[in-house]
């Protein structure tokens, strides 16, 4: 752990080694993230624009959302926390993301703090230094501002830590910090549902920790704690409309008509793309059979760590000794009940490298999954070992250096190669603001992925109403933007060249049509007719 050592009467923190180079990692993966930031790396897109909207009315005083725009389920704390940088700097993609370069920083310092705590120094360094890599997918849902997932991770951290701390009676202020658990599950589950099973692992952590405490005193300010973290939503759903709440939203959108796919295919996604995906292992573009091995593995792994977590506890004295294992249980069961819902929805079938964001959490597992390769591994670097524990010490030292060496390689293709599209996909569409900005029009109809990025891109100079592909009034998250453009004599569109809204558009204008376009730039085409069309009226 780090060190003290006296200067002029004073004590000052000084790191071991171990810590020194945890810190130069996590410093390398900040960088490396922050250099992303700055070149809009990943891209944009309209749900991220949502976002900033969000956050430039919040910044405004217009408006105070408690979920996403359109809908019931996904909390904004995100849009609150870059509200004050863009209000001072204006709105723009690196000023919204860098809370989020912010949370990425605390979730590595925490990681560390907590994997020293229940593992060992040099594994938390390994550890740190595998979350400092970062494929497309990965930083993807480390820096994007779609909601939910880097607080939360850090709220889940936070609690486990707690939880450690009165296990070990390290924490003065004991009824304070069971109030502040209270607060971040309450948070948590405010802004993303999907931490639930981390949630609930933390909060039977902290029952086993302080079970006597919380029937006192602490377990109210436990209580308050939580109703003050997730008062947003109860708000909310008391004044929504009848069947608008959060749970009928949440039922009507697990509702699907069609049938579900068949469980193997569910299975194969969540497990032979969706693991080796969210753990940085594979490119976007898909997985290879090598990398679809860890996701095989992955399970074994999590069971490998339960059996060590009980054999731990059953050998361990007292609280303070047995917490470890029972955080690695914790971090073990959010694992598995994280898994195992990915794997019921259909969406792990469907499309798992778009919906390998759900699985984004099982990073906050990563010190539990490992740690039983971690200590099958150490006695091959100890020649008093047997030559049992040595060979299989260096098979697991191998399995370590393959996984590290994998995220590595993924990382830097990416970084190298991967980000050339990106920016100029990213570079069109400031281009096409520019333009818009320039010579109008400001009131525009779009498909969806067009209209937000489009509105946030020129500060709200334009706005834009969307279409879905009938060129019928599609998903308009906020409403005000659509009554503009509705309220418009003569409204544009901007349509993707050579997109089928685009040949829509071309077709209910007849041989207005290339008398209305105005201008073309970067992929996009801008179309101005002397007199609108509007099919669903």
């Amino acid at each position: 752990m780090s060190l003290h050592q006296p200067l002029g009467g004073r004590w000052r923190p000084q790191l071991d080694r171990p810590a020194l180079v945890a810190l130069v990692l996590g410093a390398a993966g900040v960088g490396y993230r922050f250099v992303l930031t700055l070149h809009t790396v990943p891209g944009a897109n309209s749900d991220e624009a949502t976002f900033g909207l969000a956050a430039l009315h919040i910044s405004e005083g217009r408006e105070h959302p408690v979920f996403l725009y359109g809908q019931r389920y996904m909390g904004m704390l995100e849009s609150y926390l870059a509200a004050p940088l863009v209000a001072l700097a204006g709105p723009s993609w690196p000023v919204l993301r860098l809370p989020l370069l912010v949370l990425y920083g605390l979730f590595l310092w925490l990681i560390h703090r907590l994997t020293r705590r229940i593992g060992s120094p040099w594994f938390a360094t390994l550890v740190v230094g595998l979350l400092a890599l970062g494929s497309e997918r990965v930083v993807r849902d480390q820096l994007t501002v779609v909601g939910g997932r880097p607080e939360v991770k850090v709220a889940v951290l936070v609690m486990l830590l707690v939880a450690v701390g009165l296990a070990r009676g390290t924490i003065r202020h004991r009824w304070f910090a069971v109030g502040l658990f209270g607060l971040l599950a309450g948070v948590a589950v405010w802004s993303d549902w999907l931490i639930l099973p981390y949630v609930g692992a933390a909060t039977l952590t902290l029952l086993w920790a302080a079970r006597r405490e919380l029937l006192g005193w602490a377990g109210t300010l436990l209580v308050a704690g939580f109703a003050v973290g997730i008062a947003p939503i109860i708000r909310d759903n008391l004044l929504a409309p009848p069947g608008e709440n959060s749970l009928s939203v949440f039922r009507e959108i697990g509702a699907r008509p069609e049938p579900a796919p068949p469980w193997s295919q569910r299975v194969s996604g969540a497990v032979l793309e969706g693991i080796p995906l969210a753990t940085g292992l594979c490119p976007v573009s898909g997985c290879g059979r090598w990398q679809a091995l860890f996701g095989l593995l992955y399970p074994v792994l999590l069971a490998a760590a339960a059996v060590v977590a009980v054999v731990a506890y059953r050998r361990a004295a007292g609280r303070a000794g047995r917490i470890a294992p029972v955080v690695h249980l914790a971090l073990v069961v959010g694992a598995a009940l994280t898994l195992v819902a990915y794997a019921r929805s259909p969406l792990a079938a469907i499309d798992p490298l778009a919906n390998v964001r759900y699985l984004s959490v099982l990073q906050l597992s990563l010190p539990a999954v490992l740690w039983p390769v971690w200590r099958a591994a150490v006695p091959a670097w100890r020649g008093s070992a047997g030559a049992l524990r040595r060979l299989t010490g260096a098979v697991a030292t191998a399995a370590l250096a393959a996984l590290a060496a994998a995220a590595l390689v993924v990382t830097v293709l990416f970084a190298a190669v991967g980000t050339g599209a990106t920016r100029t996909e990213e570079r069109a569409a400031r281009d096409l603001a520019d333009a818009m900005r320039a010579n109008g029009p400001r009131e525009v109809y779009g498909h969806y992925w067009t209209c937000n990025r489009l509105i946030f891109n020129t500060r709200e100079e334009v706005v834009c109403g969307v279409l879905d592909e009938g060129f019928t009034p599609g998903q308009n998250r906020y409403p005000p933007y659509w009554d503009r453009v509705a309220a418009a004599d003569r409204p544009g569109y901007v349509v993707e060249s050579g997109s089928s809204l685009e040949r829509r558009l071309r077709r209910l204008l007849g041989d207005r049509a290339d008398a209305a376009l105005v201008v073309e730039v970067g992929g996009y085409r801008v179309y101005h007719p002397e007199t609108p069309v509007r099919p669903w009226r």
